[in-house]
C-alpha cells in the first residue's frame, strides 16, 4: 500500500475515562507500542486524565494528529516521506506547560550526554601488555630533570686553584708565635663584610681581602711587628702562618637548588650552570667542568630534593560545579589506591566508574586502563591498581544521578529566578494597589 494516512482528533476536555482509553488503543495502533513518540503521548495523555480535570476550563481545545506515509498530506500541500503532522485548533494555558515538558523530555537526553550520565568514552581494553601494578611494580627509566626540580648539591671536595684570593666570607687558620701567653693568636678567623680580619681585642684588625695566602701571611707579620703603617707594635719577629679552611663561596655551590624556567641553577659567584633535560649523573658531571675553570679538581655529589616537574592528575566529573583537577608530584610508586587516598577518598558525588588515561607520545589513541574500585578497596585484589607513570589522568566519573540533579538545576535555575521574580512583582504590586493602604488603614476612611 502506497499511502497509509490515519487521522486522529482528540478532545481534550469534556472526556470520560472509557473515551480516554478508547483514544489511548487507537494511538497505540497507529503508532505502536515501541515508539518513543508512543511514550510522550502516553505521559501527555495520564497528564491530561489526572489533571486537567483540576484546571480551569478556559477553552475547549481540539488538535489533531496525522500519521502518514507518502508524498502529499491532506492538511496541506507539504510533501514528505513520512511523519507527524499535528495541527492546534485551539490553544489554552495548559497546552502550553504540556509542550514545556515534552520539549524537556525530548532534550534532556541529549543534555545528559555530555554531563556524565552516560560517560563520555567508554573504558577500553589496554593496548599494551604486562601493565605494572601493585604487587608487580618495575623500575622507571632515568629521570630527566625539568623546571622546577629541586636539586641538592653537597661539595665533597672543592680547592681553589693558586694562587688563591680571599674573599669575604672566606675562613682562615692563623698560628702567631712570639706573642705574650696571656694574648695569643691562635685559631679560625673569618673575613668579614669589610674585608678585614680581627685578630683580637688587642691587635685589632688587618685587611686581607684579594690577598693570597702568602700575602697575607705577611701583611699580619708586618702589621704585628710594627713595620706597617698601621701597625700596633709590640711583637719581635713574630713568626705567622696562615691556612686556607674553607671558602665562603662553598655556600653558595652547596645547598638546594631551584631550576629555573630557563633550565639554569645559579652557582652564587661562579655563575649559572644549564642542566635542564639531563639525568642526575649528567648534571653532576655539568657542574664539576663548571666548576674546574674556577677550582682545583672539583667533586660534587648531587641528588634530587623535590620532583616537582613530573606529575599526575586525579579528575573528578561534576556537572554541577564544574570539574575538579589535582596534581600531585610523582615520586614513582603511586598507584591509582595512592592517588584517590591522596585526594582524601572519592567525593559524594563521584560513581565507582574509573579509569586510567595514559597519554601515548604523538599517538592519536590513548591507553585506557579500567578500574575496578570495588575489587580493589573490598575484596583486595591488584589486579586493576596499577601502577602511575608521568602524565597519568585518573578520571573519576560523577553519578549519575548526581549528574541527572545538576543538569535539572542547569535547565531549570533560569526559570526559577523568572517565576521568583514574577511572583515578587506580583506580590508587591498586590499589596501596593490593594485596600491595605487606602486611608491610610483607617477602615471608616475605606
Amino acid at each position: 500500500m502506497n499511502e497509509v494516512k490515519k487521522r486522529l482528533s482528540l478532545g481534550i476536555f469534556g472526556k470520560t475515562n472509557s473515551q480516554w482509553a478508547t483514544v489511548y488503543n487507537e494511538f497505540t495502533e497507529s503508532f505502536g507500542k515501541n515508539s518513543s513518540i508512543m511514550v510522550v503521548f502516553s505521559i501527555s495523555l495520564f497528564s491530561f486524565v489526572f489533571f486537567a480535570p483540576g484546571m480551569p476550563k478556559m477553552d475547549v481545545m481540539c488538535f489533531a494528529v496525522e500519521v502518514k506515509r507518502g508524498n502529499k498530506n491532506r492538511m496541506g500541500n507539504v510533501k514528505t516521506s513520512s511523519g507527524l503532522h499535528v495541527q492546534f485548533k485551539q490553544c489554552s494555558l495548559f497546552l502550553g506547560m504540556c509542550c514545556l515538558i515534552i520539549c524537556a523530555l525530548f532534550l534532556l537526553p541529549g543534555c545528559l550526554i555530555h554531563t556524565g550520565f552516560w560517560d563520555p568514552k567508554s573504558a577500553g581494553t589496554p593496548v599494551i601488555r604486562d601493565i605494572q601494578k601493585e604487587g608487580a611494580k618495575m623500575p622507571l627509566p632515568f629521570y630527566f630533570l625539568e623546571p622546577p626540580d629541586i636539586i641538592n648539591v653537597e661539595a665533597i671536595h672543592l680547592a681553589p686553584r693558586a694562587p688563591y684570593r680571599l674573599r669575604v666570607f672566606d675562613v682562615v687558620i692563623v698560628d702567631v708565635i712570639g706573642t705574650p701567653a696571656a694574648d695569643p693568636i691562635s685559631g679560625f678567623f673569618s673575613v668579614e663584610p669589610g674585608g678585614d680580619i680581627v685578630l683580637g681585642s688587642v691587635y685589632g684588625s688587618v685587611r686581607v681581602e684579594g690577598l693570597s695566602i702568602e700575602e697575607t701571611q705577611e701583611t699580619i707579620r708586618r702589621y704585628l711587628s710594627g713595620t706597617d703603617e698601621n701597625q700596633v707594635g709590640g711583637l719581635i719577629d713574630p713568626i705567622v702562618s696562615v691556612k686556607l679552611y674553607r671558602m665562603g663561596d662553598m655556600q653558595q655551590i652547596a645547598g638546594n637548588h631551584t631550576i629555573g624556567p630557563d633550565g639554569f641553577i645559579t652557582l652564587g659567584s661562579y655563575g649559572r650552570v644549564y642542566v635542564s633535560g639531563l639525568t642526575i649523573d649528567e648534571c653532576r658531571d655539568a657542574i664539576e667542568f663548571y666548576l674546574s675553570k674556577h677550582l682545583d679538581h672539583p667533586q660534587v655529589a648531587v641528588d634530587i630534593f623535590s620532583y616537582n616537574s613530573k606529575g599526575y592528575y586525579v579528575i573528578f566529573q561534576s556537572s554541577g560545579m564544574g570539574e575538579r583537577v589535582l596534581k600531585y608530584p610523582y615520586t614513582g610508586n603511586e598507584t591509582v589506591l595512592d592517588a584517590i587516598a591522596n585526594t582524601d577518598g572519592l567525593q559524594y558525588n563521584s560513581s565507582r566508574r574509573i579509569w586510567v588515561a595514559r597519554p601515548v607520545g604523538n599517538s592519536n589513541k590513548p591507553v585506557i586502563l579500567p578500574v575496578d574500585w570495588v575489587d580493589i578497596t573490598a575484596y583486595g585484589k591488584t589486579d586493576t591498581n596499577y601502577q602511575l607513570l608521568p602524565g597519568d589522568r585518573v578520571f573519576v566519573v560523577e553519578d549519575r544521578f548526581m549528574s541527572l540533579d545538576g543538569t535539572l538545576a542547569k535547565i531549570f535555575a533560569p526559570f526559577e529566578r523568572i517565576m521568583g521574580f514574577t511572583l515578587l512583582g506580583v506580590n508587591t504590586a498586590t499589596r501596593l494597589s490593594g485596600n491595605v493602604l487606602q486611608g491610610g488603614g483607617d477602615r471608616t476612611q475605606r
